[in-house]
C-alpha cells in the first residue's frame, strides 16, 4: 500500500459549534451531525437507543457506556430521527487515532491470527489521519433499518470532509459489512475474529477518502458528494458567524 498524504488538520470542535441536520428521503428521517459536549441530550439518548439494542441482540459486552459516556474521544456522532423527533439509529467517530492502541479492533483481535495485520494496517495509516466508526445501530423494523443503514454507510465521508483526513475504519458482523460496502468501504483480507462471541465473524473494513469512489455503488457516489458538500457548507457557515460575532 502507498497512500498518497493528505494535509490535516485537527481543530477541537471540528467546526461544529453547532448541528448540522439535513432530511434524508431515502431513509424518510432526519440526520444530525453533531458533538457529544454540543448535544448533550442527543448524544445522551443516542447512547441509550445503543444500549438497548446491543442488549436485544445479547451483544451489549461489545459497548462500555461507562468508558465512552463522557464523549472523550468522539470526534463526533450521528442520530437519526423520525418524524416524531425520536432517535432510531446512529452511530459515532473515534479519533482521530494516534496509533493501533486507540483503537478497540486491538481488543476485538486479542489472541487471534489477525492481531498483528490489524495493529500494521491502522499504524500504516495513521499519518494519513483515521477515525474509527462505533457503536452503530438502528431500529428493529427491517425495512426502515435497512434504509437508514444505506444512509448511515455514507456517514465517514463527512467525517473526513470535516477533519480532512484520509482514512475511516471500522468493524462488523458480515451481513452489516454488506450495507456499509456500498458507500465505498473495503474489507481488510484478515482473518475474522469471533467478536463479541462465537456467533460472529468480525471483519475490518477500510473507507479511503480518495479512491471511494472506485468501490462504491453508482447510487451511493452522488449523495455522498451532496452531503461533504451539505456538512462542509453548514460547517463553514457556523464557524463564519461566530467570528462574526466576536
Amino acid at each position: 500500500m502507498h497512500p498518497q498524504p493528505l494535509e490535516f488538520g485537527i481543530t477541537p470542535d471540528c467546526g461544529l459549534t453547532e448541528n448540522i441536520s439535513w432530511w434524508d428521503s431515502d431513509a424518510e428521517a432526519t440526520i444530525v451531525l453533531s458533538r457529544p459536549d454540543t448535544d448533550r441530550e442527543l448524544w445522551n439518548e443516542f447512547l441509550r437507543g445503543a444500549v438497548k439494542s446491543y442488549r436485544r441482540h445479547g451483544v451489549e459486552r461489545a459497548i462500555d457506556v461507562g468508558a465512552v459516556r463522557e464523549g472523550a474521544d468522539t470526534a463526533m456522532f450521528w442520530a437519526t430521527l423520525d418524524s416524531t423527533g425520536r432517535v432510531i439509529g446512529g452511530l459515532r467517530a473515534k479519533g482521530p487515532l494516534l496509533s493501533a492502541d486507540d483503537s478497540h479492533a486491538t481488543v476485538e483481535w486479542a489472541g487471534q491470527p489477525g492481531l498483528a495485520a490489524v495493529r500494521k494496517m491502522i499504524d500504516d495509516r495513521v499519518p494519513f489521519g483515521v477515525l474509527e466508526m462505533k457503536t452503530a445501530w438502528t431500529t428493529d423494523d427491517r425495512d426502515k433499518a435497512r434504509r437508514i443503514s444505506t444512509a448511515l454507510a455514507r456517514t465517514p465521508f463527512h467525517a473526513m470532509t470535516l477533519l480532512e483526513i484520509q482514512f475511516c475504519m471500522a468493524t462488523s458482523a458480515p451481513h452489516i459489512l454488506e450495507r456499509w460496502r456500498t458507500s465505498g468501504a473495503v474489507v481488510a483480507p484478515i482473518p475474522a475474529t469471533p467478536y463479541p462471541d462465537e456467533r460472529y465473524r468480525t471483519k475490518m473494513m477500510w473507507y479511503d477518502r480518495r479512491t471511494f469512489a472506485n468501490h462504491a455503488a453508482s447510487d451511493q457516489i452522488p449523495k455522498i458528494l451532496r452531503e461533504m458538500n451539505t456538512v462542509s457548507a453548514q460547517a463553514g457557515a457556523h464557524v463564519a458567524a461566530r467570528a462574526a460575532g466576536q
